[in-house]
């Protein structure tokens, strides 16, 4: 039986599409930036750099959820009907 893999349900897939959604705008921010807000911060470009970062951090994320898939346990299923005709929750 193939292996079923969690794919886009994966949380690290969704906080690695939230952190890369910030980190594209800020990387934008970064790169139309005002010299005199750069100035200001010590000629550091700090929007650029923290969205580049967080681009990176977004995909390795991305590359951890596709190297290490997190795949949910599988459980046999018995076909053979119970003989009491009841469902097997209801015998608890």
């Amino acid at each position: 039986m193939a292996e079923k893999k969690t794919g886009a349900f994966d949380i690290r897939v969704v906080i690695a599409a939230l952190i890369g959604i910030y980190g594209v705008v800020l990387t934008v921010l970064g790169l139309i930036a005002d010299p005199a807000e750069i100035a200001k911060a010590d000629g550091l470009n700090i929007n650029l750099w923290g969205g580049l970062a967080m681009l990176a951090f977004a995909l390795l994320f991305v590359l951890w959820a596709r190297v290490r898939p997190i795949v949910p346990p599988v459980t046999e299923h018995d076909p053979t009907p119970n003989p009491t005709g009841s469902s097997p929750a209801a015998s608890d």
